[in-house]
């Protein structure tokens, strides 16, 4: 996995989890287009191949904002093929991102506006600063969400109220994400990442195995008939009995020990 690149910083907090922070904290982590080639390259290379890595947390720099969207300064001078060639590549990222087997959290430190709202709704799961505030406000610009927005929001809040939003453009504040369950903890600014980050070490200190089947069923499930995910749920299930991480967890619960999982 490469280590170092030029609009995020990765940093290692905890045995088996990696730390993303958005790094343009003087365009408001505005999403850009070599911003976007480092996601892509990021997920993509932790799709391939995870290493040791069990937990993802997704945050930004600053105390203020976690990401403020698409950058309309770089997209100002682009015409129609430039911005459908740069918006191919934002899709490709958010993508990637949704199809990341491993767990991410989003630790919204601050406002996440725009692509910056689909980029917490691709994740697993959000804590946020309780002074943080969301929007999607591209109908403003003449635009709609496209990177998930219209799909992910209702999922999470309900069609009619996602609509309202997206409709109007109405930013909202931390305690309706958190009522609405676009977020699930709020906290106070500076205990954002520290709590994502616990919640990481507790996910990564169990069997790795069982979070990407879990994150699979959940998200494959979600999208079919009842009985047909019920199916599904027991074929993700069967793959876990025959590993030595289930091996192991029944032995360490037997022996009262904590367990020491593998990831195999």
């Amino acid at each position: 996995m490469q280590t170092t690149y030029e609009t995020i910083t990765l940093e290692r907090p905890a045995p088996h989890v990696l730390q993303v922070t958005l790094a343009r904290p003087t365009a408001a982590n505005a999403l850009n287009t070599q911003m976007a080639r480092d996601l892509l390259q990021l997920w993509t290379s932790l799709t391939e191949d995870a290493a040791d890595v069990r937990c993802v947390v997704l945050t930004g720099q600053g105390d203020a904002i976690f990401c403020a969207g698409g950058d309309l300064k770089e997209r100002n001078s682009m015409d129609a093929v430039q911005w459908q060639r740069q918006h191919e590549l934002f899709e490709r990222k958010y993508w990637a991102l949704v199809d990341l087997p491993i767990p991410v959290i989003a630790a919204v430190n601050g406002h996440a506006y725009g692509g910056g709202l689909e980029m917490v709704l691709c994740c697993d799961f959000a804590y946020a600063s309780e002074t943080a505030r969301f929007a999607l406000p591209e109908s403003k610009l003449g635009i709609m969400p496209g990177g998930g927005g219209t799909q992910n929001l209702p999922r999470a809040i309900g069609e009619r109220k996602a609509k309202e939003l997206m409709m109007t453009g109405r930013p909202f504040n931390a305690k309706e994400a958190l009522d609405w369950g676009v977020v699930n903890q709020t906290c106070a600014g500076p205990m954002v990442l520290p709590q994502a980050l616990e919640t990481a070490t507790t996910i990564a200190q169990g069997a790795p195995l069982s979070m990407r089947q879990i994150k699979k069923s959940v998200r494959y499930g979600g999208q079919m008939e009842l009985r047909t995910a019920y199916r599904f749920e027991v074929e993700a299930y069967n793959h876990l009995v025959d590993t030595d991480d289930r091996r192991e967890g029944v032995a360490a619960f037997n022996e009262k020990r904590k367990p020491n999982f593998k990831g195999r």
